[in-house]
């Protein structure tokens, strides 16, 4: 495998600053989503959906959006942390930030930096720390896991209630649209008032 120069290197953390990290997006929001989404506040040239190999079912995403520009980048982030930005009309707001080296798949190896693996031994004390490291995972994986159906929960009920007001609203429309010019007449004479002539 040959080792990156120094100008793929350089070529990568400029990526890395014209891309952002949205995460909390709909199981049914698509790259084209996210593009026209974004394409309000910048030139988006690339999204990347990040697998999640921790949860079998339908979750939220996250995504790799690489813009146009770092200045570009920084806006959405700002944006998106001041507003409430939403996606197909979830009830979940999506969130941005800064992407970070170890979000990307086709990170190069840095020049100068060598990566080796190795079996280790229970005796060696590197064993205790690597087993520490597998416990922990464990952990935070269960506690992700539970925050995540908590939440999935919340946004159900959001998602209840704002069908609940959007029937009330329609039903309010319905009744506005239902009354007839003659209704008007009558309203405007118990009311002594003179309505406009059309």
């Amino acid at each position: 495998m040959a080792t990156p120069s120094h100008d793929e290197y350089t070529e990568f953390e400029e990526k890395m600053k014209r891309t952002v990290y949205i995460d909390n997006l709909s199981p049914q929001v698509t790259a084209s989503v996210i593009k026209a989404a974004l394409e309000q506040l910048g030139e988006v040239v690339n999204v990347q959906f990040i697998p999640n190999y921790i949860e079998l079912k339908d979750i939220p995403q996250c995504a790799l959006v690489e813009m146009a520009s770092a200045k570009q980048a920084e806006s959405i982030i700002m944006e998106m942390t001041n507003c409430p930005f939403m996606m197909s009309g979830m009830p979940r707001p999506v969130r941005a930030r800064a992407a970070e080296v170890e979000m990307f798949d086709d990170l190069p190896v840095k020049p100068g930096r060598r990566i080796q693996c190795r079996w280790v031994d229970p005796k060696d004390p590197d064993f205790k720390v690597a087993r520490k490291l597998k416990y922990a995972i464990r952990k935070q994986a269960a506690e992700a896991s539970v925050m995540l159906k908590y939440q999935l929960e919340e946004e159900k009920k959001l998602a209840d209630q704002q069908v609940e007001v959007l029937k009330v609203n329609c039903k309010k429309y319905d009744i506005i649209n239902g009354i007839s010019s003659d209704d008007f007449d009558r309203l405007a004479g118990i009311y002594n008032m003179s309505l406009p002539n059309n």
